[in-house]
């Protein structure tokens, strides 16, 4: 690719980014900067023509793994200025021997944030939504991704790209044919929000629920609601914001918003939508503008999530038919919510091949979704195996939160003839909990590594018969996702 093309393609041109980061360039001599295609923070998906964002975490440090960003074809490095003040020769010797460009930042999250909010700004055009919660903001993400697609050019970022990382490298996907960009924001820390706003500064913003996701972070459910409120920092007069009317910070969160306040729920009439019947695992039937559609996702409390979607769309004049179309075209995600029939190896003694059904809801588990799950999978007639995994970031509501899980999971498998199976340290008080509440076959292990999860595959295994239910949910950092693979046939590793 010669020099000209390189330019044209560059996502931002070398002068706009060091204005954006406030940064010192150190250059090539009888170079002006280079170009760069792609922004990465992980060395081994470096590519020719990256920008290399080196972070600096709790256990490693990104600035060690420059040379092999490099190697792989890095064209501009980031570095912060303490590690540069530590070791200025080294990056020098970078510059002079490799022909790169190295950019010297005060902190390298906060340049790559700042980079992406540059980069958003050369799409004025661009009609932007963010997307938080405090539970199913990835689902309703997909959802309004799945219904504005059928109207507009729609850019989104991927899985839960949501993070003060992950969101920055989002937006960084967006293309001059981009009409709408939807983002989910997530957060783990005090002002997550915040910052990730002020990346992408949406024009509409959806909350789904300010539920206890992260309450040992954050402190409060009143410290979550005004986190997740910083979502709204950016609408003006000709843009949105869509609350859940039920919510009991609905009134809060609409407080001081600068344009519309939409409020979507099941009682709000003016959404043309209306829930006809509850179909179990096959989903919802609900009516559009009069019109039937099957929501393909398992669960009545995923009405709320397509409500807000729908909200969106309408303000954004999406068409009834192409709602409708939009909501037939989205399925389940991996491991939300995701339903499959999987065929096991015969019992001991058997020639009999079991084939059960397996329901993985493992990417993420606080209080209020599971107690959804829990709800749903009670109406299960079958024999019931519940594999429940700890959930984490509840700081001192930990130990109440999981103890009323052990009660739940025993009254939703109760009289099945099932077993429950718990998985981490927090889960020991809701195994204590359910063996108190009656539940007969309880299995508890306190690891979650690959040899505790081989154990449960083999519990599993060794009680499974021919039609059983197994749940599995947790929070993502338990890796229940594991058990699926090995049960499928996979491996733990």
């Amino acid at each position: 690719m010669n020099a000209e093309c390189q330019e044209n393609n560059t996502l931002l041109d070398f002068d706009r980014l060091l204005t954006a980061v406030s940064g010192l360039p150190l250059v090539p001599e009888g170079h002006s900067g280079a170009t760069f295609t792609s922004v990465v923070t992980d060395s081994r998906k470096v590519v020719r023509g990256s920008l290399f964002v080196p972070l600096i975490g709790e256990f490693h440090d990104g600035h060690d793994y420059i040379p092999q960003a490099i190697k792989r074809g890095a064209s501009i490095v980031f570095v912060a200025k303490e590690e540069y003040n530590r070791d200025h020769e080294l990056y020098k010797s970078f510059i002079n021997k490799n022909g790169i460009s190295c950019i010297v930042v005060q902190n390298t999250l906060a340049a790559l944030q700042n980079a992406a909010a540059a980069y958003v700004d050369k799409f004025p055009r661009l009609i932007k939504v963010g997307i938080t919660g405090s539970s199913g903001k990835t689902t309703t993400k997909e959802l309004a991704v799945s219904i504005l697609a059928q109207k507009y050019r729609v850019i989104y970022n991927e899985g839960n790209l949501n993070s003060e990382t992950g969101l920055p490298l989002s937006v960084f996907r967006i293309r001059s044919d981009s009409q709408v960009g939807i983002f989910e924001m997530g957060m783990n820390r005090h002002d997550e929000i915040g910052e990730i706003a002020a990346v992408l500064r949406p024009q509409y913003a959806v909350i789904t629920n300010i539920g206890t996701a992260h309450i040992g972070i954050l402190g409060s459910r009143e410290n979550i609601a005004a986190e997740k409120k910083k979502i709204f920092s950016y609408i003006n007069a000709s843009g949105a914001a869509i609350i859940p009317a039920a919510d009991d910070f609905a009134d809060f969160l609409a407080s001081g918003v600068q344009g519309r306040v939409i409020r979507y729920g099941p009682n709000e009439p003016e959404s043309g939508v209306a829930y006809v019947a509850d179909k179990g695992f096959e989903g919802s039937l609900l009516k559009v503008d009069g019109e039937p559609v099957l929501l393909r996702l398992p669960g009545k409390y995923n009405y709320l999530n397509v409500l807000a979607a729908i909200a969106l769309a309408r303000c954004l004049d999406v068409t009834g038919a192409e709602i409708r179309s939009g909501i037939r075209m989205m399925a389940p995600l991996a491991g939300r919510g995701q339903i499959s029939h999987v065929r096991l190896p015969p019992e001991s003694g058997s020639s009999t091949v079991r084939t059960v059904t397996l329901f993985e809801d493992c990417y993420n588990a606080n209080p209020d979704s599971l107690s959804k799950t829990l709800e749903l999978c009670a109406s299960v007639r079958n024999r019931k195996i519940y594999v429940l995994g700890d959930m984490l970031e509840l700081g001192s509501v930990a130990v109440a939160a999981h103890a009323e899980a052990g009660v739940r999971a025993a009254e939703s498998e109760k009289n099945t003839g099932g077993m429950l199976i718990f998985v981490g340290r927090e889960m020991k008080t809701a195994a204590e909990s359910a063996a108190k509440a009656g539940a007969d076959r309880i299995l508890y292990f306190p690891g979650c590594d690959d040899a505790s999860i081989e154990k449960v595959v083999q519990s599993i295994l060794d009680f499974t018969r021919d039609g059983d239910f197994i749940l599995l949910k947790g929070s993502r950092g338990i890796g229940l996702e594991r058990i699926s693979g090995i049960i499928k046939g996979g491996s733990c590793g």
